[in-house]
């Protein structure tokens, strides 16, 4: 899957939705540039990711990126039951414990 931005993690196997319009960093600043779609299932799967609008993108694509980062599974693309914190959206987190 040539075509897919440098942000789709190998074993995800969804394509694109978009164009590349963010840069999702990890907590060592190590980064790749990605679609809406990957730069948020790629972001939800860091530990004290970020996450920046290209240039040329539209406004508040990072917004959109991080609210969806928030309810997405780390490495939701592996299937299994989930049942530890780290392998819970934020949201699941919070709602389970009452934030």
């Amino acid at each position: 899957m040539d075509d897919r931005c440098p942000a789709a993690h190998p074993e995800d196997p969804t394509p694109c939705v978009g164009p590349v319009v963010v840069t999702v960093l990890d907590a060592i600043n190590d980064g790749a540039d990605g679609c809406e779609h990957h730069g948020a299932r790629i972001l939800a799967s860091l530990a004290a990711g970020r996450v920046f609008a290209l240039p040329d993108a539209p406004p508040g694509v990072a917004t959109r990126v991080f609210q969806a980062a928030d309810s997405i599974r780390p490495f939701c693309w592996v299937a299994g039951p989930r049942t530890d914190p780290s392998q819970l959206s934020h949201a699941e987190n919070r709602e389970q414990h009452g934030r």
